[in-house]
């Protein structure tokens, strides 16, 4: 009887071993959702908190040039997606284009009167050319989630249709 004493003693620390692992496990997972809304907050408030101090800058010029307003939109679009990612846990590539086009085209806004060399014109093309190749990025994001799903809906959401 005393030779299977070792044998119950081993099966009983694989148990406790598995328990703790599980209890490292969950308060790992814990930790890291604190982290990331903790991070989550922090950018948001960040955005908040920019957005504001802009919109003060204007509402004391008493106008917004159309680059003011561009860089809401930027703020909004960032906002957007903070709220998606803190909801969905998912960050989704298309604000991310988008937030770049917006940005792109804040800066040709910008650098559209201070043309003056070939240099100018051709970096007002290359920006151009950059919102055309984003957009068509936008294009084949938006036909491929509508013909084949996105991957965290299930295996069911990818099939053509």
């Amino acid at each position: 009887m005393n030779r299977h004493l070792p044998f119950r003693s081993a099966e009983r620390d694989k148990a406790t071993m598995s328990h703790k692992l599980a209890i490292i496990q969950k308060s790992g997972d814990m930790l890291v959702d604190v982290f990331h809304y903790l991070a989550l907050f922090c950018i948001g408030s960040t955005i908040v908190w920019s957005a504001f101090h802009d919109y003060l800058g204007m509402m004391a010029t008493g106008h917004a040039s159309l680059e003011d307003i561009l860089l809401l939109f930027i703020y909004l679009e960032l906002g957007a997606m903070v709220g998606i990612y803190f909801r969905t846990r998912r960050l989704p590539v298309q604000f991310l284009i988008y937030i770049a086009i917006t940005a792109l085209s804040r800066h040709l806004v910008i650098d559209v009167q201070k043309v003056s060399d070939d240099f100018h014109l051709y970096l007002l093309l290359s920006i151009a050319g950059a919102i055309g190749v984003l957009s068509l990025a936008i294009l084949v994001l938006s036909f491929t989630a509508k013909r084949y799903g996105c991957p965290e809906e299930g295996p069911e959401a990818n099939r053509p249709h």
